[in-house]
Parts: C-alpha cells; sequence; structure tokens
C-alpha cells in the first residue's frame, strides 16, 4: 500500500508539472502601449501573458499576439528595443517574440521625430535624444501597475538598429559629435552618401552629382558644426546588442573599453551605413572586448527589420537601401534571433537569489 501511495503521490507530481508546461506552452506573447514619459511618444510593450495569441493588424504588419492580455511572471528581465530611423515597433516583432519566449519583457520607444509617423528631424538631432528616452522608457516600465511588480530593473539589456544601433553604442559608453558626423560626409560624402543624406536623393553617377554633393556639405557644415561630446550614462543597461549600427561620428577610443558588454551584428552588403565607416570601426575599435555576435555577408541594411517593411510601402530608393540583396537567405534571421536571446540570458540571468549579498 505505501508503495501504491508512493506512486499516486509521484504522479501527482508529473501531472501539476504537465498542467503547467501545457499553462505555459498556451501563454501568448502580450502587446500593449503605455504612455511615454516627460511627454515622450507611447512606449510598444511585449510580455509574456496567459492570453493566447491573436491575429493584429498594425499598418501592413499582420502580427500574432495578445493585445492587452494579462502579463504573467517571465525571467524578470527587461530588454529595451531602440527602432531605426522612421521606423516603428512592428519591425522588431520577431526579435521581440523570440525574447518573449524566453521570459523577457520587450520595451519599445517611439523616438521623437524620428519614426515612422514623424520623421522630420533624424540624423544628429535624434541621435542627441535617443539615450534619454531609452531611460524615460525604463522608468515608465517601472511605473506601470501591471508590469513593474514582475521586473527586476537593476540590469536591463539594450538591443538597437541602424540609428538604433547608435542609440546602442551611446548607452554603451560610447561618446560622438555632431562634428564628427560633419568630418566624417567631408571625407567620405561619395563612398557614405546615404549616411550623410539619407532618403532624401542619392548619386546616380551623372553630372548632377556634384551639385548634389556640394549642396548636402553645405546644409551639413552649416547644422553640424557643434564639438561638444554627446554622451549619456545609465547604470540600468548591463548588457547592449548593436546591429548595423550608425557609428562614423563615435570617438573610437570610447568603444576600445565598452562599460558593459556589448555585441554587434554586420551585414557585408549595407548601402546605407557602409561597414567600413561603421560597423567594422567599431569592431577594430573594442576588438577583444566585444563580441560579433552574427556577420551576415550577404544581407543588406534591412536584414535586421523582421518582419520588412512591404516594398510597395517604400520609395525605389528605401527599397534599394531596405531590400535583401540577391541570394541572402532571410530565413537564417530566426537563428540571429536567438543568438541575441542567449546573449541576454548570458549576460542579464540569473536573477541574484533574495536575501543574497
Amino acid at each position: 500500500m505505501k508503495q501504491l501511495h508512493i506512486h499516486h503521490h509521484v504522479s501527482l507530481i508529473l501531472a501539476g508539472l504537465l498542467a503547467v508546461c501545457a499553462s505555459l506552452a498556451q501563454a501568448g506573447t502580450g502587446l500593449m502601449e503605455i504612455p511615454g514619459m516627460q511627454g515622450d511618444g507611447p512606449v510598444t510593450v511585449y510580455y509574456p501573458s496567459s492570453a493566447p495569441d491573436e491575429a493584429l493588424q498594425r499598418g501592413p504588419f499582420s502580427l500574432q499576439a495578445a493585445w492587452q492580455g494579462a502579463p504573467v511572471a517571465g525571467n524578470g528581465r527587461l530588454v529595451v528595443v531602440s527602432h531605426g530611423s522612421g521606423g516603428n515597433p512592428w519591425v522588431h516583432s520577431d526579435l521581440a517574440r523570440a525574447l518573449v519566449g524566453a521570459g523577457f519583457v520587450v520595451a519599445l520607444p517611439e523616438h521623437t521625430g524620428d519614426n515612422a509617423k514623424d520623421p522630420s528631424t533624424p540624423g544628429p538631432e535624434s541621435w542627441k535624444r535617443r539615450p534619454a528616452e531609452v531611460s524615460r522608457a525604463i522608468d515608465a516600465i517601472a511605473k506601470d501597475a501591471a508590469l513593474a511588480p514582475l521586473l527586476s530593473l537593476d540590469r536591463v539589456g539594450m538591443y538597437g538598429m541602424s540609428a538604433g544601433g547608435h542609440t546602442a553604442l551611446s548607452l554603451a559608453g560610447g561618446r560622438w559629435s555632431p562634428a564628427l558626423f560633419r568630418q566624417h560626409c567631408e571625407a567620405h560624402i561619395a563612398d557614405d552618401f546615404a549616411t550623410c543624406v539619407g532618403l532624401a536623393t542619392e548619386l546616380k553617377g551623372n553630372l548632377l552629382d556634384g551639385v548634389k554633393k556640394a549642396v548636402a556639405l553645405g546644409v551639413i557644415r552649416q547644422r553640424f558644426d557643434d564639438a561638444a561630446w554627446q554622451a549619456h550614462g545609465e547604470p540600468r543597461i548591463a548588457a547592449v546588442v548593436a546591429g548595423v549600427p550608425a557609428a562614423a561620428d563615435f570617438d573610437m577610443e570610447s568603444l576600445a573599453r565598452p562599460r558593459v558588454p556589448l555585441a554587434l551584428i554586420t551585414s557585408g552588403q549595407d548601402l546605407w551605413l557602409v561597414p567600413r565607416f561603421h560597423s567594422d570601426r567599431v569592431l577594430q575599435a573594442c576588438a577583444d572586448r566585444c563580441t560579433l555576435l552574427a556577420a551576415l555577408p550577404d544581407a543588406g541594411h534591412g536584414a535586421l527589420l523582421s518582419p520588412p517593411p512591404p516594398r510597395d510601402r517604400m520609395s525605389a530608393l528605401a527599397a534599394r537601401l531596405l531590400g535583401d540583396p540577391p541570394g541572402f537567405d532571410r530565413s537564417q534571421m530566426h537563428a540571429v534571433d536567438l543568438r541575441i536571446v542567449r546573449y541576454f540570458e548570458q549576460h542579464l540571468l540569473p536573477l541574484p537569489r533574495r536575501g543574497a549579498p
């Protein structure tokens, strides 16, 4: 009888574990929007939820998520994602879902004047604001009654892509100046034209190219002559991943010894941020003190946008700069997302035990 009682007890434990596993398997990716701090735009949040995923439409993007689903405890850690220039929260939803699947909460602040709804002040004007917007997004999460109790915000992860990668490098301890941006464009405008000019126009190898370069340099010299160093400290951020970052205007000495663990993702066919002026220089500066998390030799600038924006919603120039080059295998990007997840798990987990020194 005693043996039967033990077997019954074990079977109850197993049944309980299976029920827990089943409930976890049924859990969805919650999605909500919370107000930003100090007049900032909204913060979009992905999080573990007890509610099942449903089909959601956000602009041209078809998502699977539980809109305003009840939050449940995950691994207790937050990752902030900084979108690229003119970006939105939906082009990073595949990465967000992968992070939520591992238990993270993911917050995407809307960067003022450099988002899909308002792209009026991209480049250095936005780069000055962005790191503080990341800090205030963490503050917004800390004040949210539903999310804050589920999180420990002493060690936060930070991921940024493109202009968001510039933000990520700032939060890893890098310093930059508008004057360095100007100097870069004066020296390399023909070879890194999209960095200096964005989507306003492009060089086409004809007689107008000289006029375009002269006009662009005139504007850049007028707007970006400030030599003051731009830097932002955020002690809560404890690990950073920069995807195809804008970096030509950084003091590379400041990135030689990153403040926190720093990883990079590079795209070899990037036409918007030519690697030799940006990500390659960062990797050379930080050498063995940072991690090359993924090198994608056949990828273009937009490889890390997942899902990618529909080409028919972009200008011809944007489609050329963001579109996948011929032969690029986009199916590999899920594995890249998982590398990002593992990097944050490595550097942010486990949580300290209660009462531990």
